[in-house]
């Protein structure tokens, strides 16, 4: 059993950051680096089936008290079901385009117990810590002792035929957290052969994930995309997220087909709210590199509280794309002295007036220094270039 990162989280971030799309760790034996590719071995050729459970986008599998989801302003492509004589699905300014199914049938409940007890018993091939941003990851089995708390982009690398499993909490407690936490595929792999188990909540804000999640606790997302199954054993919570079930193909899977991307942008937002008098200036360029990562520069100044970030850009991905095809939302990280930045920007033509610009902020030891929503500019432009 290897680890993955460094208990020292200021050399853990540094190391992420300046090897965006690589893993420059020391690992031996089970973990075996090919082109900037973790791969495990042996490599995980199989996943428990899910059974009936696999109709459902969005499932509320609690035994006690009865299921309940709860939508908000948010879209389901796929099913939606609850569990119990009481379960509840409640809709709010939301749209479901499959079936609403409450109570489910008593087969789907011991579908979906058979395979979240069945994924607890799959072997790790690999130990992983830190917030897997910046991180690429072949097919194989990867867990985490405890809680997970992830962060910026990571990459997943391989066949279409290559299933992934994260394991989170292997110790017998631990939830997910993903923020600002994005899930790409890369070179063929497909998001419905990518698993998530966790012994207690998951909580996405933010984020654009991949994958079929089977939670011991709680479910809850805010904003963001899902693409895959969110099924739980308590309650499920959606608040302005767009879920598309596995293989719907109603949310375009993340393939980051845009290698050659290149972004520019300076100009100011309104902080701390979109609505909000105060501004913040920033200004940028990043583009990929002969590496494999990225380059680039990052100035950004919050006129309101005084933080200026000036740092490098060491990684880059498209997150989202038009029905085209085309790029819609770049997501650009690297580091500067106080810790990490993540930056999602969207451009929409000239003359920039409806330009977009989003940041994170994190410090040495990752925790959050600001947090500021995806917002139209003002005074400036975003540019994609080809």
């Amino acid at each position: 059993m290897n680890t993955l990162g460094n208990n020292n989280k200021h050399t853990h971030l540094a190391k992420l950051a300046y090897s965006a799309g690589r893993v420059c760790l020391a690992l031996a034996f089970a973990l075996v680096i090919t082109g900037g590719v973790a791969q495990a071995a042996p490599l995980a050729k199989t996943a428990p089936g899910l059974g009936s459970a696999a109709n459902f986008a969005v499932l509320s599998a609690a035994p006690k008290p009865d299921g309940a989801v709860t939508l908000t302003d948010s879209t389901v492509n796929g099913d939606v079901g609850s569990s119990g004589p009481r379960a509840s699905v409640v809709q709010t300014g939301s749209t479901i385009t499959g079936e609403v199914i409450a109570p489910v049938p008593d087969q789907v409940l011991t579908d979906f117990n058979g395979a979240y007890d069945a994924l607890e018993l799959v072997p790790c091939d690999v130990k992983l810590t830190g917030t897997l941003a910046g991180i690429t990851l072949a097919p194989g089995v990867y867990c985490f002792d405890a809680a997970a708390a992830l962060t910026g982009v990571l990459t997943l690398k391989g066949p279409s035929n290559g299933i992934w499993i994260f394991k989170i909490g292997t110790s017998g407690t631990g939830a997910l957290t993903g923020t600002n936490f994005s899930v790409v595929m890369a070179g063929g792999g497909q998001l419905c052969n990518v698993y998530w188990w966790v012994a207690q909540a998951a909580t996405l804000t933010a984020a654009n994930f991949q994958g079929t999640i089977l939670a011991g606790a709680a479910i809850t997302v805010t904003g963001g995309t899902f693409n895959g199954d969110a099924l739980a054993k308590a309650a499920v919570t959606m608040t302005g997220a767009e879920v598309g079930g596995c293989g719907s193909g109603s949310v375009p899977p993340i393939q980051n087909n845009f290698g050659s991307i290149k972004v520019t942008g300076g100009g100011q937002i309104p902080v701390p709210d979109p609505n909000s008098m105060g501004r913040a200036t920033f200004g940028f360029n990043a583009q990929p590199n002969k590496e494999g990562g990225a380059k680039g520069n990052f100035n950004y100044v919050n006129h309101l509280t005084g933080l200026h970030v000036n740092g490098l850009v060491n990684s880059i991905v498209v997150i989202t794309v038009n029905p085209d095809g085309s790029p819609k939302t770049v997501l650009f990280s690297g580091t500067w002295k106080g810790g990490s930045f993540f930056v999602t920007v969207e451009d929409y033509d000239e003359p920039g007036r409806n330009d977009q610009f989003g940041i994170m902020v994190t410090t040495l030891t990752g925790d959050l220094t600001e947090v500021m929503s995806q917002r139209v500019i003002s005074s400036g432009n975003i540019q994609f270039h080809k």
